[in-house]
């Protein structure tokens, strides 16, 4: 059940890369981005990451979207993301179907709606939702048609329907409602049919909701601060999920966890530049 014993003081952004085969994923209070048996120290918070192509990422830092080289390290900046804010940071992102990247800005000490979400699309950085207190849950249905996405605090999960340019088309409604639950949604990802599977902060566990946000079935892991998951391996059928280990004890906290399922993941949008 654990993928890599490496612990992160806050674990998030796994991206299964498609070409690659490999996973990515963040310590954002460690400033790092890990693969399996090696890691990038990086000189600022680091959150979330869009495949370019075989050898490049798009990394959303707390000032940047950046491409950055796997062969090399090189960080280059795409485009200013809250540069000249010194409370916020990146936090929850993903590609979406038509090419995109969506990405959500917090408080480094989750200061109330000090954050939001934005869509990067072809060199326009474009603010979505605001005010947002902490971003969650960016993921996308399979046909492109709609978007995912959260504010913690709120425990609600929102669904915003998107032109066929992947801009929202309208406003936001309430798909999956947790409020006066112990479940505080955290990242989530779309498998293939649809479904919505979702970290939840707290609660130790991955639950998957069907499209219409009914409950199917949860997975547990053994820490409590279960964060972000991905779909990944030879089938998509590998789910992982990252973990933060700050301000909690025990020996697996922050962690990454993985599970093998019966569902299948959609393959990782590709970023355009």
């Amino acid at each position: 059940m654990i993928f890599d014993a490496t612990i992160c003081a806050l674990g998030e952004g796994p991206l299964w890369h498609p070409l690659r085969k490999e996973l990515f994923w963040f310590d954002i209070l460690g400033k790092r981005l890990h693969c399996a048996n090696r890691h990038w120290q990086c000189d600022d918070y680091v959150s979330a990451a869009g495949w370019v192509d075989g050898d490049t990422l798009l990394v959303a830092s707390a000032t940047a979207l950046s491409r950055f080289d796997l062969s090399s390290g090189a960080m280059t900046p795409v485009c200013p993301l809250e540069a000249e804010n010194p409370v916020t940071r990146s936090n929850d992102g993903r590609a979406d179907p038509q090419g995109g990247f969506w990405i959500g800005t917090m408080g480094i000490d989750a200061e109330e709606n000090a954050g939001a979400i934005y869509r990067f699309c072809k060199g326009e950085l474009r603010q979505l939702f605001a005010p947002i207190t902490i971003s969650n849950a960016i993921c996308f249905a399979p046909d492109g048609r709609a978007a995912y996405f959260t504010d913690t605090p709120t425990q609600q999960i929102m669904r915003v329907a998107l032109d066929p340019d992947g801009w929202p088309d309208g406003d936001a409604q309430l798909h999956i409602d947790l409020t006066g639950t112990d479940f505080r949604p955290d990242g989530a990802v779309v498998d293939a049919d649809g479904n919505l599977w979702n970290a939840q902060w707290g609660a130790g566990r991955i639950a998957g909701y069907a499209p219409d946000g009914s409950f199917i079935e949860a997975f547990s892991f053994p820490a409590d601060q279960t964060t972000c998951p991905a779909f990944g391996g030879p089938d998509l059928t590998t789910l992982y999920c990252t973990s933060a280990a700050n301000g909690v004890d025990g020996p697996d906290q922050g962690k990454t966890f993985v599970v093998e399922t019966k569902y299948t993941g959609q393959a990782e949008h590709r970023v355009i530049l």
